[in-house]
């Protein structure tokens, strides 16, 4: 059994590491199988498919992400949402917690869900709605209620707008950590960038229409 578990295991590293680098479609499965040092006989059967693994890796942090996020959501319900700042507030520990995965694990979750987007992986839209809806639909609704101004359209876009700018802090995070301590003498952590750009996001979906 452990030796199934490694495998299956060492699939699931290389995909992460090539999914969050190159994106789903650019990466194929002889990529997969030569970083994990595996034969494709492997990958066909734990996963069965591209798509397949392409979910469990997601479901790796969607796993301890999406409950994590639940519970500082149902605590912000409880105590009454006022502001999109504070429901924004929800997703830092959520997020920094995925460090405990991976110590990149916060920077390939926000690289793997813009791909997820921008390579129009409908299925795994189906497979996180399926699996963790309940989060999603509790996240929208704090939002349309700390913004009753908005139309669900508005905050479409805008929700979208705002996935954008995060991954792409996320994904460019060493480049601007190094231009800020060149131009500013200013040393800037994850965490200190996500404290930066929540306001700004903040700001961004709550601006009057």
């Amino acid at each position: 059994m452990a030796k199934v578990l490694k495998t299956k295991d060492k699939i699931l590293n290389a995909a992460e590491r090539l999914f969050a680098e190159q994106g789903f479609e650019h990466t194929s499965l002889r990529q997969i199988t030569g970083i994990a040092d595996v034969n494709l006989a492997s990958v066909n059967y734990h996963f069965g498919s591209k798509k397949a693994l392409i979910q469990a890796v997601m479901e790796r942090y969607h796993s301890a992400f999406m409950p994590e996020l639940d519970i500082r959501l149902v605590e912000l319900e409880a105590k009454g949402v006022t502001s999109t700042e504070q429901v924004l507030n929800c997703f830092i520990e959520p997020l920094l917690s995925l460090q405990r995965i991976n110590p990149n694990g916060t920077s390939i979750y926000l690289s793997l869900l813009g791909h997820a987007y921008s390579e129009i992986q409908g299925h795994l839209r189906r497979f996180t709605m399926q699996n963790f809806g309940h989060v999603v639909q509790r996240f929208l609704a704090c939002v349309q209620q700390a913004n009753p101004h908005l139309t669900l359209s508005t905050l479409f876009w805008r929700l979208h707008f705002t996935l954008g700018a995060t991954v792409f802090v996320q994904v460019s995070g060493q480049a601007l950590s190094e231009i800020a301590e060149a131009d500013f003498g200013e040393q800037a952590s994850a965490q200190d960038m996500i404290a930066k750009l929540i306001p700004f996001l903040a700001a961004g979906i709550a601006a009057p229409v």
